[in-house]
């Protein structure tokens, strides 16, 4: 029997086995479909139609009192009028999961289908604190933009067709202190135990600010940071940092950070600026390592990001979006803009426009620029 066979073998012995059980299922989930066309600089690169589909379902089961287990699983066909290899949008980190649950049912050039489990954990809440097991989101930052301290889940800004953060194969533990004070312990399995990861986070308030500190062993290499976050005026700000220590496979320690600040300027308009810091990228546009980046190592290729951006409600049913990243350093960066109709109670139509700015070989030249719409449903 395979990995993914023992993965589900254990499951259901967990779920058969459970003489406690007061079961209680309960039902959720939601249909998308986003059309878009795209349009690359890259010499070679064909203009192309795409439109990817997505349904996922989320069934919950309650096991006992405050016990139960919890599945996402999602189901998506990918049609392209080029290659479908080369994503609708940049990758994200994605090797923080053990087992593959992933199923590929049809891979052809131009369409693709595939269904995966992105959650499947176990949950137990108990007076101290709780205890997960599983396929889970684990969410650390406070970032609205960038996460530097996000060392789960981070994705990239520019992906517009992500909806959520991919799961982490994890077992975390976290103890309540007070109302606002707790800790996290993590310990994110992968397939050997000397690639996996784990790590720590402590949290608590003072005044109106919320404090952490973090600080574990992630990709073999030595973390420490932690972020604020609270209201200054009426406005408000927030702050990340993390260090990350020197690798065996001979990467240099860095820095990277973000601070930023929101504020609600009037009942229609919201704004929101934020500054990333990243130690890990090079200055040159020459040396940029896009295999890295096309390979889910790292989100960013430069040092210094700026964003700027904006949400104005245009109709008690219409909400507009307008959102600008630029690298500070080769100029280059991309403009997101969107328009939210709210269609029913349940249900929403986007139409959007991501808009690449730069010269060639700077580092958003390489992304497409899309016209999408985005239809989504949830039950």
């Amino acid at each position: 029997m395979d990995v993914k066979g023992i993965f589900v073998v254990l499951l259901l012995v967990t779920m058969v086995t459970s003489t406690q059980a007061q079961w209680e299922l309960r039902f959720s989930g939601y249909a998308a479909d986003i059309a878009a066309y795209q349009h690359s600089s890259v010499e070679g690169v064909d203009d192309a139609f795409v439109n990817l589909t997505r349904l996922r379902l989320r069934p919950s089961y309650e096991l006992w009192e405050n016990a139960g287990i919890v599945l996402e699983h999602e189901a998506d066909l990918l049609l392209s009028s080029r290659d479908r290899r080369i994503p609708i949008s940049p990758p994200h980190i994605g090797n923080r999961q053990a087992v593959d649950l992933r199923w590929q049912i049809i891979d052809d050039g131009n369409v693709g289908l595939e269904h995966y489990v992105d959650r499947l954990y176990f949950r137990q809440n108990l007076s101290w604190g709780s205890i997960v097991a599983g396929r889970q989101r684990i969410q650390w930052g406070t970032g609205r933009v960038w996460n530097p301290t996000d060392l789960f889940n981070p994705i990239n800004p520019a992906s517009y067709d992500k909806i959520e953060k991919d799961g982490a194969d994890a077992v975390s533990l976290k103890l309540h202190f007070g109302q606002f004070t707790d800790a996290q312990l993590v310990y994110n399995i992968r397939p050997t135990l000397d690639s996996s990861n784990y790590g720590a986070r402590f949290r608590t308030n003072y005044a109106e600010y919320d404090f952490s500190v973090m600080g574990g062993y992630f990709d073999r290499r030595v973390v420490l940071g932690g972020d604020v976050a609270g209201n200054l005026l009426d406005a408000g700000v927030r702050a990340e940092l993390v260090w990350v220590g020197a690798s065996e496979k001979g990467y240099d320690e860095y820095l990277r950070y973000i601070f930023g600040a929101d504020y609600q300027l009037t009942p229609e308009l919201y704004l929101l600026f934020e500054y990333l810091f990243n130690g890990e990228g090079v200055n040159n546009p020459g040396h940029y390592e896009l295999l890295r980046l096309y390979q889910g190592e790292i989100l960013q290729l430069n040092r210094k990001y700026l964003y700027l951006g904006a949400v104005y409600q245009l109709h008690p049913l219409v909400i507009g979006n307008a959102g600008c990243s630029i690298n500070t350093n080769d100029g280059s960066g991309f403009l997101l803009l969107n328009a939210t109709y709210a269609w029913t109670e349940n249900s929403s139509l986007i139409g959007g426009l991501f808009l690449p700015l730069g010269e060639t070989f700077d580092e958003y030249w390489y992304y497409p620029t899309s016209l999408y719409l985005r239809g989504q449903w949830h039950f």
